[in-house]
Parts: structure tokens; sequence; C-alpha cells
């Protein structure tokens, strides 16, 4: 147990985020198991309420940047916050946002807010942001499993993804998650992570 933990904690700890892609193919395949792994997460009443919607053709990958790159000129000219510009000024981010069309797919993950009940009612669903967010991350290990990277992408606002990927309006979009290979010349952020004495409590 000891062993395979160690394993698992010195794969991950190599896991990064780029924003530079490779245009190299990724099989469909790959993209499915990955979304089967991040819907193993546990979920509210196991309502499991997520939606991954994969984009290959680059068209709707171009219409879906042109529309993040508009509200991200909004966001980093007017939203934004002094204190949230402070900490993306070393990670160089800005509002060109060139992978969500370098990459061969783009994944789009939708948060449901509600079901259709067993009556063909319409119900809510529980605990639907925390469910995803576990998705989410067991999606992101399964990439990085793969040899692949990817970007947690958050343009905001981002009801214009529902609005192109022609999604019902119970869902939301939570996150863009670019997918591919690294470019020969890719970048990723000179950082370190926290210690583990900094991250947690225990009570023995």
């Amino acid at each position: 147990m000891f062993e395979r933990s160690n394993d698992l904690f010195e794969q991950m700890s190599t896991r990064r985020t780029t924003r530079h892609f490779s245009s190299k193919a990724v099989p469909k395949e790959l993209i499915e198991l990955a979304i089967k792994c991040g819907s193993t997460a546990p979920s509210g009443a196991h309502l499991q309420p997520w939606t991954f919607v994969a984009i290959s053709n680059k068209e709707l990958q171009e219409k879906l940047r042109e529309a993040a790159e508009i509200e991200e000129r909004k966001t980093y000219s007017q939203r934004m916050p002094e204190a949230w510009q402070e900490v993306l000024e070393p990670l160089g981010t800005d509002a060109v946002k060139e992978h969500m069309t370098d990459a061969p797919w783009v994944v789009v993950l939708f948060r449901q807010t509600k079901r259709i009940r067993a009556n063909g009612e319409i119900g809510p669903t529980y605990y639907s942001t925390e469910s995803c967010g576990i998705a989410a991350g067991m999606f992101i290990h399964a990439i990085h499993n793969m040899g692949l990277v990817t970007l947690t992408h958050t343009p905001s606002p981002m009801g214009f993804l529902r609005d192109i990927l022609q999604r019902p309006d119970h869902e939301h979009a939570m996150l863009v998650m670019p997918v591919g290979y690294p470019a020969e010349d890719a970048m990723v952020p000179d950082l370190s992570r926290k210690p583990l004495e900094d991250v947690a409590v225990f009570f023995e």
C-alpha cells in the first residue's frame, strides 16, 4: 500500500499546467476513457450532475475561442480586481487564448442544477458544485496518467459556452479544459507546492 501510494504521489507531483499545446492528434478513445474516469466520482445522491462536452471540430473551437477572448478582454481590462491581477502576473496569463484552438480537444464541463425525476417532472440536484469539482479532478488525473496535459480555464462569464454548445438552461459551464500533448517549446510555471504541514492538520 505504501509503495503504490508513494508511486502515485511521485507521478502526480510531476503534473503541471501549460497553455502551450501541440496540434498532434489525440484519439477520441482516450478522451472517452478520461471522461469515464471522471464519471467514477462520488456525487450527491449519486445523481452524477455533470456533462462533459468534448470538441475536436476546428470551426467550433475557433468560435469558442473568439467568444472567450471577447469576455476575457473585458475581464482583464474592466472586471478583474487588483488582488487577482497580482497573483496572475507571475504566471503570464492574458486575454489571448490560443490553447482553445491549438489543442486537438477542448472539453467543457457543465454542472447540472436540475434533473428529470421518475415522474417526468423537473427536480433539483444536490451538491452539484462539489460533485463536479471532484469529477474534474479525477478527469485531470486521468489525463496526466495518459501522458497528456490539460489546463483549467474559466472564462468569465461563461454563459456563451452553453449558447454555442446548445446545452439546456439547467446546465452551467464550470471549466474549459483543452487537452493534448505539450508543444515542443511548452512553458510551465516555475512553481513549488505547499508542504504537507501547510495544507493538513492531524488530530491523533
